[in-house]
């Protein structure tokens, strides 16, 4: 996308990165354990936890429950609400009971957020056609939309909300000071979601550090982490993952990209591994949003990253195993499986693709290849820049910032249909879910499109919520938890 940042920024191209995850977080973005199809992640005491992580506990939001509401608003199968002070885009999780949040309040103002994505180039458009000199159309930029560390101090909290009525459990704040790098607007301080192994709740804010709870709030360890610049002053949205023992965190950024692996009960380092992607294209970025998916398969277990033009995966030590150029340059939707294959999305304008397990070295396809021995298929421009996809009866639905859904056969990826879904729908972060034949798509304006899931795109109805929203949601038992800019909703059916 050529835009007018980009000639102001060395050739960097000015986007609305948030995940969220991230959306996130921005990403989002999003912490993710593989388990076997239909399988359901347990602690350490073998009990099942419904949302241990974004996305869910097979990183692919796909409910059971055949009592999950499929209309609501701000009064209709609403069981509870909760205002949640401050903002922050990470995702709920959920086990024993508990809904566990991250937000962070301000002191003072903060920049609010907005719906869309090129609202900063328009700005920019606007600047140059006064005659203003580069610099001037630089500074006004960074005043309106990027909120730079000296200019806030911010509280980071995590609250326990009870499952069945919302009551505020406790908070704790574990954090207090200026962030260790800016934001967009609207991007939150705080796109990272937690992750919990049903003994421990796991709190990451990359470039500043991460930190253990138990489940009564109670702090366990921290590790402070180095402060690394990342692309613009974007802000940061990649969230934690759990391998067993291990935690690990993904940290593409503009000094010195690297992935590594913690001490779940200690938070001691056991290894770093340095990478060196990105950079090749425009915008030329080494900044990275998507979280890191642990892919348990029968060969292996691995650690899938998508990164700036390249996904690598690692085994359990940080050791890479393979990688496949393809990428975009500003990563942000997490991979999953589905079915005995992963999927990968490379980001706006790239391919969507479906790897088989097995693969060593470079994977990546050649010109005009589509297919090869590892890579099952791909779809040259499935990919997308904020949703990350999602795999239900059959199908891979991906969805695009501006509302465009595709739907992809699941194992040799022919395209069903590829529509708008509404001419009203034009701006979603948050990542699709499914359940009960259906799909939903949370815009950013807290509308939610229902969706008839099969070969044949069908709206069914729209669900009215009017909060800003950028959060994927949880799907707990016949409990539907969505976080919107001021609460959290939990959806249920009254009868």
């Amino acid at each position: 996308m050529t835009t007018h940042w980009s000639k102001l920024k060395t050739n960097r191209t000015l986007k609305s990165l948030y995940l969220f995850m991230h959306v996130a977080g921005m990403s989002c973005a999003l912490l993710f354990v593989s388990l076997p199809v239909h399988g359901q992640q347990k602690n350490d005491h073998g009990q099942d936890m419904p949302w241990p992580q974004f996305r869910g506990p097979e990183s692919n939001p796909v409910g059971t429950h055949a009592r999950l509401a499929e209309h609501w608003s701000k009064t209709e199968n609403v069981e509870w609400s909760q205002e949640i002070p401050g903002r922050g885009w990470s995702s709920p999780i959920v086990t024993g009971g508990r809904v566990y949040i991250t937000t962070v309040t301000t002191e003072g103002k903060s920049k609010p957020p907005q719906t869309g994505t090129e609202y900063s180039n328009e700005y920019v458009a606007e600047l140059q056609k006064q005659g203003l000199p580069i610099e001037e159309v630089i500074k006004r930029v960074t005043e309106r939309d990027i909120e730079l560390p000296n200019e806030v101090t911010l509280h980071y909290f995590i609250y326990s909300l009870d499952l069945k009525s919302g009551k505020v459990e406790w908070k704790t704040e574990f954090h207090t000071g200026h962030p260790p790098g800016g934001r967009h607007r609207k991007n939150s301080f705080v796109s990272e979601s937690p992750v919990t192994d049903g003994r421990h709740v796991y709190v990451y804010v990359a470039n500043l550090g991460l930190w253990a709870f138990d489940l009564k709030g109670k702090p366990v360890w921290n590790t402070p982490m180095e402060a690394n610049p990342i692309y613009l002053d974007f802000g940061t949205g990649s969230s934690p993952a759990l391998a067993g023992d291990l935690l690990v965190i993904l940290s593409d950024n503009e000094k010195q990209q690297y992935i590594a692996g913690f001490d779940k009960q200690t938070g001691k380092q056991v290894w770093r591994t340095n990478r060196d992607i990105g950079g090749k294209e425009q915008p030329v970025t080494r900044s990275g949003w998507a979280t890191p998916f642990v892919w348990r398969h029968a060969l292996r277990t691995e650690i899938v990253t998508v990164g700036p033009g390249d996904a690598v995966s690692y085994d359990l030590a940080g050791k890479e195993l393979w990688r496949m150029s393809g990428m975009a340059a500003t990563p942000i939707p997490t991979p999953f499986a589905y079915e005995g294959l992963l999927y990968i999305d490379g980001g706006r304008g790239r391919p969507l693709f479906a790897i088989r397990p097995g693969a060593a070295g470079d994977i990546s396809l050649q010109k005009d290849q589509t297919s090869n021995e590892y890579v099952v298929w791909s779809q040259a421009r499935g990919g997308t820049y904020l949703p990350s996809a999602l795999a239900y009866q059959g199908g891979v639905y991906s969805l695009t910032e501006t509302g465009i859904l595709n739907r992809f056969d699941a194992k040799t990826g022919k395209q069903s249909y590829k529509t708008r879904i509404d001419p009203t729908a034009t701006a979603f972060t948050t990542s699709p879910w499914a359940y009960n034949g259906k799909l939903f798509c949370l815009s950013e304006e807290g509308q939610t499109f229902v969706i008839a899931a099969g070969e044949e795109f069908k709206l069914l109805h729209v669900n009215e919520l009017d909060d800003f929203a950028l959060a994927s949601p949880a799907l707990v038992g016949d409990r539907l938890l969505i976080r919107t800019e001021r609460r959290v909703y939990s959806i249920r059916r009254k009868t």
